[in-house]
């Protein structure tokens, strides 16, 4: 992995756990010459993983719709920075430009990236690992939520290890080197579905 998609939120939240930790993902991955793939925005956990990043040598990679630039929140400081029109055309780069993905805490964006990362996956229109970090606990109920749509049904046996999950960003990344692709829906037999 040379570079990973961060999905994170543009919020600070009180608690300045949240900011430490999104500054130690961007120093970390600088650290181990992965490139960050983000959302360009200066603000909140966003701001705080690139900024690090730079700090620490890293690549940074933003991609912003022209409506966020236009409210002057672009952080012109990243190694090169896409403008593109749509939220969908944002993440398709996001999916085109990095070799796996990383969801820190965030907020309804956030969950939306992730998911269609997830979706992808099970479809086929990548075969790049998916990483949950759940530190701080703030994605117990996520997890949990996720083996339940796999126990019940609606997640099939074969796409329950899409959503790679670990407390560190260390342990998160050691976990997504060991990634191997799930059978996609497309590769599956009507009978199987």
């Amino acid at each position: 992995m040379n570079r990973l998609a961060v999905y994170c939120g543009s919020a600070s939240p009180a608690d300045p756990a949240y900011l430490e930790l999104a500054r130690h993902v961007g120093r970390t991955l600088a650290e181990r010459g992965i490139g960050v793939v983000y959302g360009g925005g200066k603000a909140g956990l966003m701001g705080a993983v690139a900024s690090a990043a730079l700090e620490a040598g890293g690549e940074v990679i933003g991609v912003i719709p022209q409506a966020l630039v236009d409210m002057e929140v672009a952080n012109r400081d990243c190694t090169e920075l896409h403008v593109v029109q749509t939220m969908h055309q944002r993440k398709q780069a996001f999916t085109d430009l990095s070799n796996g993905f990383v969801t820190l805490p965030g907020g309804v964006g956030t969950l939306d990236e992730l998911w269609e990362a997830i979706s992808w996956a099970q479809l086929g229109y990548h075969q790049k690992p998916v990483g949950l970090l759940n530190a701080l606990g703030y994605y117990d109920g996520l997890v949990a939520f996720n083996r339940h749509m796999a126990d019940v049904g609606f997640v099939r046996e074969a796409h329950r290890g899409i959503m790679i999950v670990g407390e560190t960003i260390e342990e998160l990344l050691d976990r997504m080197d060991h990634f191997e692709p799930a059978k996609t829906i497309v590769q599956m037999r009507v009978e199987d579905l």
